[in-house]
């Protein structure tokens, strides 16, 4: 007897399924034949996809804190370019060349 391999679908591949079986211009048996799949799996795709769907549209934290990291780092360069304005600007009194 032949050890089966289990299958491994991509995310893409499981929202196609997914967003048809929302659809219902075809039950889950023809949906099954077509894409090669047990009706089960698609059903909990189906159930997956839209328990996840109000995500799509939710601002995530990350994006907040990025946004501050990135406020900082525009200060730090703008000191930075300050900074080096005022030492370009006494070593040239002070005779030093850079």
């Amino acid at each position: 007897m032949k050890k089966q391999t289990r299958r491994k679908f991509s995310p893409a591949f499981k929202s196609k399924v997914a967003l048809e079986a929302v659809k219902n211009q075809q039950t889950l048996a023809e949906l099954a034949k077509k894409f090669d799949l047990n009706s089960v799996v698609i059903s909990k795709w189906k159930a997956e996809f839209l328990e996840n769907l109000s995500a799509t549209f939710e601002r995530s934290e990350s994006t907040d804190v990025q946004d501050q990291d990135t406020e900082k780092l525009y200060a730090a360069i703008g000191q930075l370019k300050v900074e080096n304005e005022f030492l370009k600007k006494n070593c040239k009194r002070l005779g030093i060349e850079i």
